[in-house]
């Protein structure tokens, strides 16, 4: 049976690509009956001459523009192998589709025209392609015959290109002098450059190594969503998503990141058949667990015993930026990994690279279009995610500006913040916890609804701990199970061993108080009720560590008071706390919008 690779091809526009690979189809036979007929007659009644790149243009305003706006996928096979050619675009506004189909392959093509000769999105497709992983790579120097199939302005371009790509640390990559229109070295050496014995497009693409599969890889899946059927008895809790490497049978212990908490694989299931004992990477799928853990979409699925993914909020990355806008540190954005999908910030950059010419610029502290950057992120709560030198599928991210993508780039390294520390303790936790015969799941059928965590925070006030208590009568005398936790509770029972001063604890018992706090706050999230708690002066780290305890389920924060000095950005802030009262049906409103109570 005959491997399977992804090989893409890119180029600034109008250096030939889809020429190459129609004139490819075309002279290994390997178009449908007639459609090389087709697109020439059609061409003929229309006065207009034919191109081979017409073979691959399947949208209309492709060929009215003359040039590829999507990422085309065409299947080929040769002698020892099936290939999947991605046909990715190559004009500077269809950047991010050429990084889509880029991100897919193996192995790349790369058009640069023998007249033109190097221009900036040659450089740029290169260092997106160095960026990405692809390690294999070919420059096509193509439309020889448009300088007389000249041996120098070959050499010239292969002199100058392969600079550019040592700078970037490609090595190893091939050239060949060609011409998609005149077929010149593509299946068959070119009688026209007598002068060239190496390789054809053919002869050279089977040379390309398949890469590790990853069926042989540790197991990663993205929780894609998770379904509830309750129909004819049916209580079937399924995880699904596609799986990204590695395999995943019957029995196998689970681990869900970044929370850590593990259950067993009970059955997989297969909606349209037989279920399978096993299911390998790329297949999407479904699994029930034994033990009823609460996941959700975003969440990164991988094997006990394996090598564990990252986690956390703060991570180094390399990054490429194609806004209209800057990147810049005052701007929230939206960063997507897998089925996970976070606010983000821009921490810091340690580093900015005009891509298309590799000039650095240490102190500049934004990315522009175009530029290529070593940065740090920082994301609004841990995610989990891999570093590309272990999982380059599950490492990749891209960051949405408003409703476009603006930037895409590799995850290099989770930094330790100051939340580390904890959240490894957490993690542990997590891993040893002895889950009960009532799970989560049949507490919230019971009780008809999920269990919730309300923080109100804010200054010193006794208005506060009111409000906590009237949104608490409100939620009760809506049928929820609900309790109120006032800070004061737990100074005089829980936290009597500690210090205090003039009604404030010393920070180092603070720091206890609030984790112990968020450990009680997760023991009542698996009795399955809604927890209002108050904290005076609550902080973002402080807020963070609730976050952690209790993931996944969301924490709602109220602020009552004055926001002077503080850092965190709350889900709805009360700035008069005389006034707090008059904004309790508002809050249960937007309680309910986000899932708390019934």
């Amino acid at each position: 049976m005959l491997e399977n690779m992804n090989v893409v091809i890119t180029g600034h526009v109008d250096h030939g690509k889809s020429t190459v690979i129609g004139r490819l189809m075309a002279d290994t036979g390997s178009l449908p009956d007639g459609k090389l007929e087709q697109v020439k007659a059609n061409c003929a009644r229309n006065s207009k001459p034919f191109e081979y790149a017409f073979l691959l243009d399947a949208l209309k305003d492709e060929q009215s523009q003359g040039i590829t706006i999507d990422s085309a996928r065409v299947f080929f096979k040769s002698e020892k192998r099936h290939y999947i050619i991605i046909d990715a675009p190559g004009h500077i506004e269809f950047l991010k589709n050429m990084i889509t189909g880029a991100a897919r392959a193996e192995a790349a093509f790369l058009c640069i025209d023998a007249e033109e000769g190097v221009q900036e999105n040659s450089r740029r497709h290169g260092y997106m392609l160095s960026m990405l992983g692809i390690k294999q790579m070919c420059v096509l120097v193509n439309k020889m015959d448009l300088v007389d199939y000249d041996r120098k302005v070959y050499k010239s371009i292969v002199r100058k290109y392969s600079r550019f790509l040592r700078n970037i640390k490609m090595h190893d990559v091939s050239f060949i002098p060609v011409s998609g229109m005149e077929g010149d070295n593509i299946a068959s050496l070119s009688d026209n450059m007598s002068w060239w014995k190496g390789d054809t497009v053919l002869t050279l693409i089977d040379k390309f190594k398949k890469e590790k599969a990853p069926d042989d890889m540790a197991f990663r899946m993205p929780v894609q969503d998770v379904y509830k059927f309750t129909a004819m008895g049916d209580s079937r809790r399924i995880i699904a998503g596609t799986i990204s490497t590695g395999t995943l049978k019957d029995g196998d212990e689970l681990a869900f990141y970044p929370s850590g908490k593990m259950s067993r694989v009970s059955g997989i299931e297969n909606f349209g058949g037989e279920n399978p004992d096993t299911v390998s990477s790329g297949m999407a799928t479904g699994f029930t667990m034994t033990e009823q853990i609460y996941a959700k979409r975003g969440n990164l699925v991988a094997r006990a015993g394996e090598k564990q993914p990252q986690t956390g909020n703060v991570m180094r990355v390399n990054l490429f930026w194609l806004g209209r806008e800057p990147f810049v540190k005052d701007k929230e954005y939206i960063l997507k990994t897998g089925s996970e999908r976070v606010r983000m910030r821009l921490f810091d950059t340690m580093k900015v690279i005009d891509a298309s010419n590799l000039n650095s610029d240490g102190m500049k502290k934004m990315v522009e279009r175009h530029d290529v950057a070593d940065c740090v992120l920082t994301t609004q709560r841990p995610i989990a995610f891999d570093i590309v030198e272990d999982f380059p599928q599950t490492s990749r991210f891209v960051i949405v500006d408003g409703y476009e993508i603006a930037g895409g780039g590799i995850i290099r390294e989770v930094i330790r913040d100051n939340q580390a520390e904890y959240r490894d303790k957490v993690m542990d936790r997590n891993l040893k916890w002895d889950i009960g015969n009532i799970t989560r799941d049949k507490r919230s059928e019971a009780f008809g609804h999920r269990p919730s965590l309300v923080l109100v925070g804010g200054p010193e006030d006794f208005r506060k701990a009111q409000y906590a208590k009237s949104l608490e009568q409100r939620l009760f005398d809506e049928g929820n199970k609900v309790y109120y936790l006032g800070v004061r509770n737990v100074l005089a029972g829980l936290d009597a061993d500690m210090t205090v001063k003039r009604h404030h604890l010393y920070p180092e018992d603070r720091e206890e108080m609030i984790r112990r706090l968020a450990e009680l706050a997760n023991i009542l999230m698996d009795v399955g009720i809604i927890l209002v708690a108050t904290v005076s002066e609550l902080t973002y780290d402080e807020r963070e560590t609730f976050r952690m305890s209790v993931s996944p389920i969301e924490v709602q924060t109220i602020w009552v008071g004055s926001t002077d000095g503080s850092d965190v950005e709350a889900d709805y802030t009360i700035e008069d706390a005389g006034t707090a009262e008059d904004h309790l049906e508002t809050v249960v409103k937007l309680l309910k919008d986000s899932g708390v109570g019934k």
